[in-house]
C-alpha cells in the first residue's frame, strides 16, 4: 500500500514539473498562464476523470488526496498516471512526501500520520539516498550555472546577434561596347582582380513587453566587385548580395520598433531599416544574402528593391489562415529637411503585398508598388533602374508576382515577373520595365542542412521609353540625343551555387555567375564571376 502511495505520488510530482517545463509564454498563450496554473490541488480522486474505482492504484490516489493532500491533477481534471519514470524521480517523490509528511507533524496533526508510515518513508528515503544526494548536487550545480550566466549575459532585456560574410571573387577579362554604344568593343572591364568582400552585421533586440521589441541593426562593409564600367546600362551587372560598402565604419542599418498590436495584427516603424525587403515576407524559402543566392539580383523580385526605405512605417495582417497583406510607407531620406529630402518631398515608397499559401507546399505573393524618384532612379540597384537620362523626377508604378512550389521537402522551385510604368510629372510620355527569374531550389542536397540553387533570369530592362527627346537612356547611352526607344539588347542572367553546412554557425557556398549580354548590350562580351562565400552566424 505504501509503495503504491509513493509511485501515485511520484507520478503527480513528475507530470507536474513537464507541464510546467513546457508552458511557454508567448503572446499565443499568456492570457491562459495568467488565468490558471498547469497543474491544481485536488480534495478528492472523484475529480480525476481518468482514475476509475477499478485501477489498481485508486486507493493509493484515495489516501493520498484525503489523508495527506498530496496530489495535483491538470485544469483539465485527469491525472495521467500512466506514464513510466526513472529512479531519478521516483526519489523526487518520496522527498515530495516526506516534506508533506514532516508538515503535518509540524502542525500537529498526529492522527493523519501512523509510526508505521514514518518507518517506511523513513527506510525508502535511505534506500534512495544516493539517488537525492545526486539530485540535489544537479540542482545546486544548476543554480550555480544559472547564476553566472545572469551575471555574465549581455543584458536582461536585450539579445546580441549576428553574422559575418567574407567572400573572394574574380571575373574573366571583357570588353565591352560603352562610349557610344555603337557595336565596337571599345572599353575593357576594370575590375577582374580576385578581390574580397566583406560584411559584418550586429543586431540588437531589445524586449519592451511579450508584444513589442526594438531592433537595432549596425553594418560594416568592405569591398566590392567595382569597377565594370561607367555608363549607367552598366553598372549593376554584378552586384552581389552582400555587397554593401561603409567606407570601413559601422553605420545604423536599422532602427525600428516592433509591436503586435492583436494576435493578427503587426506594426513596424523606424528611421533605419523599414522598407519592403525587410518589412514584406518573402515566398522564396531560402532568400538571404548570408546563406542563399549569391548575387543580388536572385535575392528577391527587384520591384521589392525598389525605393531602398530607411524610414517609414509598415503592418502585416493576416486576415486569414493561409492569407496576409503587408503595406509600407517609406521614404530614401527622411531625416534631410532640404528640398527632394524628407519623410514626404524626397525619395519614397509605398507598397502592398498580398501573400497567399493555398497549400503547406505553394506560396504565391502579389504585390504593388508606387514610387516617387525625385532624382529619376528607383535605387532597386539591378539593371535598369535609373531610367532618366537628366536626372528628372520619375513617378513609377510597379507591379509584380513571385510563386514557389515545394515539389518534395529537397526540391522546390520557383519564379516571379515584373513591370514597371513611369513617367516625369507634367511630361509627356513614359518608360516601361520587364524583368524575371526562375529558379530550382535543393534543400538537404548530400547532406542535411547543404543547399543547392540554380537562377536563370532577366533583370529589369527598358522595354520602351518615349519620354521627351533628351531624356531616354537607351537612345543616350548609344547616340548622346537621347530619342524614344528601348534597349538593344536582352541581358540574361545564370547563377549555380552550393552551400556546405560545416556547423550550424558556419557555412563555405562555392558559386558561379554567367552574364549574356551584359547592361543590355548586344555586343558587350558574356561576363563569368566565380565566387567563394564564408559565412558565419553568431
Amino acid at each position: 500500500m505504501l509503495a503504491w502511495l509513493i509511485v501515485a505520488s511520484v507520478n503527480g510530482v513528475v507530470e507536474k514539473a513537464t507541464a510546467q517545463d513546457y508552458s511557454f509564454p508567448s503572446p499565443a498563450n499568456q492570457s491562459y498562464l495568467e488565468e490558471e496554473d498547469p497543474m491544481s490541488q485536488v480534495t478528492s480522486v472523484s475529480q480525476l476523470k481518468d482514475v476509475q474505482p477499478t485501477d489498481w492504484a485508486f486507493q493509493a490516489l484515495q489516501s493520498l488526496v484525503e489523508r495527506y493532500g498530496c496530489i495535483a491533477g491538470y485544469p483539465n481534471n485527469t491525472y495521467r498516471g500512466d506514464r513510466a519514470l526513472t529512479r531519478y524521480e521516483f526519489a523526487a517523490g518520496v522527498n515530495a512526501c516526506l516534506d508533506r509528511v514532516n508538515e503535518l507533524i509540524a502542525t500537529a496533526t498526529t492522527d493523519l500520520v501512523t509510526r508505521e508510515d514514518l518507518a517506511k518513508l523513513q527506510k525508502l528515503q535511505s534506500e534512495f539516498a544516493p539517488e537525492l544526494a545526486t539530485l540535489r548536487g544537479r540542482v545546486d550545480s544548476l543554480e550555480a550555472r544559472t547564476t553566472e550566466l545572469e551575471a555574465k549575459q549581455f543584458s536582461t532585456t536585450t539579445k546580441l546577434s549576428g553574422l559575418v560574410i567574407v567572400g573572394a571573387q574574380g571575373r574573366n577579362s571583357n570588353r565591352g561596347d560603352v562610349n557610344p554604344r555603337d557595336g565596337i568593343k571599345d572599353t575593357s572591364d576594370g575590375g577582374t582582380n580576385i578581390a574580397l568582400t566583406s560584411l559584418t552585421q550586429l543586431y540588437l533586440t531589445t524586449q519592451f513587453t511579450p508584444r513589442s521589441y526594438l531592433f537595432t541593426g549596425l553594418l560594416n562593409g568592405t569591398g566590392g566587385t567595382g569597377p565594370r564600367f561607367n555608363n549607367s546600362v552598366s553598372r549593376n551587372d554584378v552586384i552581389l548580395g552582400y555587397e554593401f560598402p561603409t567606407d570601413n565604419q559601422f553605420i545604423i542599418s536599422d532602427l525600428n520598433y516592433h509591436w503586435l498590436i492583436t494576435d493578427n495584427l503587426a506594426l513596424m516603424v523606424g528611421t533605419e531599416g523599414v522598407s519592403m525587403a525587410s518589412a514584406f515576407r518573402g515566398p522564396n524559402r531560402v532568400e538571404s544574402a548570408a546563406t542563399g543566392p549569391l548575387s543580388y539580383f536572385a535575392q528577391r523580385n527587384p520591384i521589392l528593391n525598389i525605393g531602398f526605405g530607411h524610414g517609414g512605417i509598415a503592418i502585416d495582417w493576416q486576415f486569414a489562415k493561409r492569407a496576409s497583406l503587408q503595406a509600407i510607407y517609406s521614404s530614401y531620406i527622411p531625416s534631410n529637411p532640404g528640398k527632394r529630402t524628407g519623410l514626404f518631398d524626397g525619395t519614397t515608397t509605398t507598397g502592398v503585398q498580398l501573400l497567399l499559401t493555398p497549400t503547406d507546399a505553394i506560396d504565391l505573393s502579389l504585390y504593388y508598388v508606387n514610387n516617387y524618384a525625385s532624382d529619376g532612379c528607383l535605387k532597386a540597384y539591378v539593371g535598369d533602374e535609373c531610367l532618366t537620362a537628366k536626372s528628372e523626377p520619375l513617378q513609377t508604378n510597379a507591379f509584380g508576382a513571385t510563386i514557389t512550389w515545394q515539389i518534395s521537402p529537397h526540391i522546390n522551385i520557383g519564379a516571379w515577373g515584373g513591370y514597371t510604368n513611369s513617367y516625369i510629372p507634367g511630361q509627356p510620355g513614359n518608360v516601361e520595365t520587364t524583368n524575371y527569374m526562375a529558379f530550382i531550389n535543393f534543400p538537404d542536397l548530400f547532406a542535411k542542412g547543404n543547399l543547392g540553387g540554380i537562377y536563370v533570369g532577366q533583370p529589369p530592362r527598358i522595354t520602351s521609353s518615349n519620354l521627351p527627346i533628351g531624356s531616354n537612356v537607351p537612345d543616350l547611352v548609344d547616340t548622346g540625343l537621347g530619342r524614344a526607344g528601348g534597349q538593344p539588347g536582352t541581358t540574361t542572367h545564370i547563377e549555380a551555387f552550393y552551400l556546405f553546412k560545416l556547423t550550424n554557425n558556419i557555412s563555405i557556398t562555392p558559386g558561379i555567375i554567367h552574364i549574356l549580354e551584359p547592361g543590355h548590350t548586344p555586343n558587350n562580351e558574356p561576363v563569368t564571376i566565380g565566387i567563394l562565400r564564408s559565412t558565419f552566424l553568431f
